[in-house]
């Protein structure tokens, strides 16, 4: 297993500082939007699963969200304790990701991603027309935020920390997935599923179950977001919605662990910068992602491994030279 550097854990714990402490410094809506990217991040996580590490694209990320969302919300209103909640929304859109993920075995690329954009805009539409489980354009208010050992979450900055120790939770998890022999066989079946196959890999087996895990890690994070804006509607699960998920999880760097984290930032906070640019804030924001996509398309995090990767190179071909003598001492 490779060994984590020293560098890589100081910048962690550097990071970990900065996210613990970052909330006594913002204003609400500051804290709004780092709640927010803890909770997409967590989305985002699951779709870097799909995509970046099994290779599928998928834009029914949304969908999930949604479902974890409602789900959440139905519960939680009816005096169901949340953590049951958070338990039946990831089981729920892992049941469905798996189930999804048929399709998956018959076609690739931009075909699966026809598929998966039709389940989100079926999805979206029983959202909105049917009232009698979702209560339709209305949505459903008063969504309560939970307790934890009797501790209110209700306050902005008590329910970051929440999301944060989710995310974190999270995080663990997934950790030891992409390192256990399920994760090599998700970029084995990414980098060459006819060779992965040829070495006794069930290409079919490992499909669904990248469909099932992203797609109930979209689930627990829409059950994360319900009690954040304790309002839900058929609004925010649109299309628009899984394809700035897959903007952070591109803009990351798919297949880097630490890329949807990256990428959630840069999508939710880098549009909040540039509003000072009023209606031309979306035209430069466009702008620079293309600019980056353009030099870098592995993304930010690709683009700094891309930069080791040469100054290591550079480096091993200087000790390379000094360690060969010269024409005058081969000769002497």
């Amino acid at each position: 297993m490779k060994r984590v550097s020293p560098l890589a854990l100081a910048a962690l714990a550097v990071g970990i500082a900065v996210l613990l402490a970052l909330p006594h410094a913002l204003k609400p809506y500051g804290i709004y939007l780092i709640s927010a990217w803890a909770v997409f991040s967590i989305a985002a996580i699951g779709l870097n699963l799909t995509l970046g590490y099994a290779g599928q694209v998928s834009l029914a990320q949304a969908a999930f969200v949604g479902i974890g969302a409602y789900t959440a919300a139905l519960l939680t209103t009816s005096d169901w304790p949340f953590f049951v909640a958070f338990v039946l929304s990831g089981v729920l859109c892992f049941a469905i990701g798996w189930l999804l993920g048929y399709p998956a075995l018959k076609v690739q690329h931009h075909y699966l991603a026809f598929v998966t954009l039709a389940f989100t805009t079926l999805v979206y539409l029983i959202f909105r027309n049917e009232e009698w489980l979702t209560n339709g354009i209305s949505g459903i208010v008063n969504v309560p935020r939970p307790s934890l050992f009797g501790i209110s979450t209700n306050p902005a900055i008590a329910f970051y920390y929440f999301c944060l120790g989710m995310l974190a939770l999270v995080t663990a998890a997934v950790w030891w997935l992409v390192r256990s022999p399920w994760g090599r066989a998700f970029v084995a079946l990414r980098e060459n599923p006819t060779r992965a196959a040829s070495l006794g890999v069930d290409t079919r087996r490992y499909t669904l179950l990248a469909f099932a895990i992203g797609s109930g890690l979209g689930g627990l994070s829409g059950c994360l977001y319900a009690p954040l804006v304790q309002y839900i509607d058929p609004t925010p699960f649109t299309l628009s919605l899984s394809l700035n998920l897959l903007l952070m999880v591109v803009i990351g760097g798919g297949g880097y662990f630490w890329g949807p984290f990256l990428g959630a930032m840069v999508a939710l906070l880098l549009p909040e910068w540039l509003r000072f640019a009023e209606g031309l804030y979306l035209i430069i924001y466009a702008l620079i992602v293309m600019v980056l996509l353009a030099f870098s398309p592995a993304g930010l995090l690709g683009l700094v491994d891309r930069f080791l990767a040469d100054r290591r190179t550079r480096a091993a071909s200087v000790a390379r030279a000094a360690a060969t003598p010269s024409i005058g001492e081969r000769a002497s």
